[in-house]
């Protein structure tokens, strides 16, 4: 009978394993349980088992709210993934998942913005933040009807995986996340390729970055719990290995994100940071970031290349690009570089270069190349020659030298890069002193001059005017009070009478 008893709690015991389990992977998320975006009440996101992921809101500046899912157990709160990127929501959006099992996400006014699962596909039981990272949505049967990892924005986590046709668009900014200039996709093809995109829309524009796989061969991107990221086939056979330094999940947390300046990077943070501590790259000695050197990468007859238009790109010590401005030329806008820069000075006069030659002058700069503006080439020429032939050419807003050969390049600067490896010079010419001020100074000074005579004479001119009309008018009144009086006169004084003598006859 004793035994009987101690098989019969060892089997209690077994049934409740799975529910135990259960419970502590999910934090479910009831039906009819609702955030809103600032509420007055200070609504709590919804959080992992661990506490180490959380879904809710994130307030960007003051655009708007982020339905998004962060790491929230460092002081970043880094965002991993977000519902409306391109849809900012304000202050009391709210969302909810409603009795009938469906995420959905109204903004203020009550208007629906973002729905999952797709409407038409049957409703959650319940929902849960995992601490994965992956927000899924479940069904009766637990089986996952909907989940975050399946819909990736511009990060991976370990255990999420990317399938055929899945794809990471880069954010604008470091701080905007709306969709930005870059992307990764797994091809239907098999090759895992990294586009530039012809920004403001998303389609893929020129391919920078490419495994190279034979066609049809990858079919999935694994980022594994050790770290290691790899194109597997169907069968599972690794075809590329994208990322190959092993972390401990135990101690570090890890992502693996394509930033705003179109670089796919590989992150480690320390779970025992103290503050004060950022985001690393995963290794120093292996590949962390692909591709290496995107300042190399992107060189297009079409578009800017990796920075804005009369920029160039050079890598840092750091390895993450800088765009600059090429000398005489600032940013258009200092929180947008890659928008690109704008002369400080005015051009050359097309109309009398040659009077124009003393007022520019060539900065040299070494080891530096804008491919694709290129209009005119010349070969077994010395860089005097090249330089002579720059200044002297209103067209010319920078020539290239390199072994005797010179290629003149006409604004706007694109695809400029510096780099060691790069053997040409950029001799680029620009306004000496950079007397943009001076110069516009003396076009003001002329127009307020020019502006001053128009007025003087316009005054003059309207003064004559009211003058004549004036004598006319007071000419006028005095010849019709002449005639009045002379109509007066005439009937007023007396006549002369005409009198008729008839003979007398007696």
């Amino acid at each position: 009978m004793n035994l009987q008893l101690s098989y019969c709690f060892c089997f209690f015991l077994l049934l409740q394993l799975p529910f135990s389990t259960n419970g502590q992977a999910y934090k479910n998320v009831s039906l009819g349980t609702s955030l809103t975006a600032a509420a007055a009440s200070g609504d709590l996101p919804w959080t992992s088992p661990s506490g180490e992921f959380a879904f809710g809101f994130q307030q960007v500046g003051d655009a708007g709210y982020l339905l998004a899912i962060w790491f929230n157990n460092i002081p970043e709160r880094t965002i991993v993934w977000s519902a409306n990127r391109n849809n900012l929501v304000q202050r009391g959006s709210k969302v909810q998942l409603t009795a009938d099992g469906l995420l959905v996400l109204n903004d203020q006014s009550g208007t629906r913005i973002w729905t999952r699962p797709e409407l038409g596909g049957s409703g959650a039981a319940y929902g849960a933040m995992l601490d994965t990272g992956n927000f899924v949505l479940a069904g009766q049967a637990g089986d996952n009807l909907w989940q975050s990892f399946d819909q990736p924005t511009d990060t991976l986590l370990p255990t999420q995986n990317l399938n055929s046709g899945g794809e990471l668009i880069a954010p604008y900014l470091e701080k905007n996340y709306s969709d930005g200039r870059f992307k990764l996709i797994l091809q239907d093809d098999g090759n895992l390729v990294m586009y530039t995109t012809a920004y403001p829309l998303t389609t893929s524009n020129f391919a920078y970055w490419s495994t190279q796989s034979s066609i049809g061969s990858g079919y999935q991107l694994i980022f594994n719990q050790s770290g290691y990221m790899y194109l597997v086939t169907r069968n599972g056979t690794i075809l590329n290995r994208v990322f190959s330094n092993s972390a401990s999940l135990q101690d570090l947390y890890l992502r693996a994100t394509i930033d705003y300046d179109g670089v796919f990077r590989q992150y480690v943070y320390p779970k025992t940071a103290s503050g004060g501590k950022r985001w690393a790259m995963a290794s120093t000695t292996s590949t962390n970031s692909i591709p290496s050197n995107i300042c190399l990468r992107i060189s297009y007859a079409v578009g800017s290349g990796a920075c804005g238009f009369n920029s160039y790109c050079e890598l840092e010590d750091d390895k993450r690009p800088n765009c600059r401005c090429a000398p005489g030329y600032s940013f258009y806008d200092q929180d947008d570089e890659r928008k690109g820069c704008k002369k400080n000075f005015i051009s050359q006069d097309c109309g009398h270069p040659s009077q124009e030659i003393d007022n520019f002058e060539i900065t040299d700069m070494p080891n530096t190349n804008f491919p694709h503006t290129d209009y005119e080439y010349f070969k077994s020429v010395d860089e005097d020659w090249c330089r002579q032939a720059c200044l002297s050419d209103c067209y010319c807003a920078v020539a290239t030298f390199q072994n005797g050969q010179c290629w003149k390049k006409r604004g706007p600067l694109s695809n400029g890069v510096t780099d060691p490896t790069i053997a040409d010079k950029a001799l680029l010419k620009v306004r000496k002193d950079n007397r943009t001020e001076e110069i516009a100074q003396k076009k003001s000074a002329k127009k307020s001059d020019r502006s001053a005579l128009i007025i003087s004479g316009s005054v003059l001119l309207g003064s004559s005017i009211f003058l004549i009309v004036l004598y006319a008018f007071f000419t006028n009144r005095k010849k019709q009070k002449l005639n009045l009086n002379l109509f007066y006169a005439h009937i007023l004084l007396p006549r002369p009478m005409n009198v008729t003598y008839l003979p007398c006859i007696l």
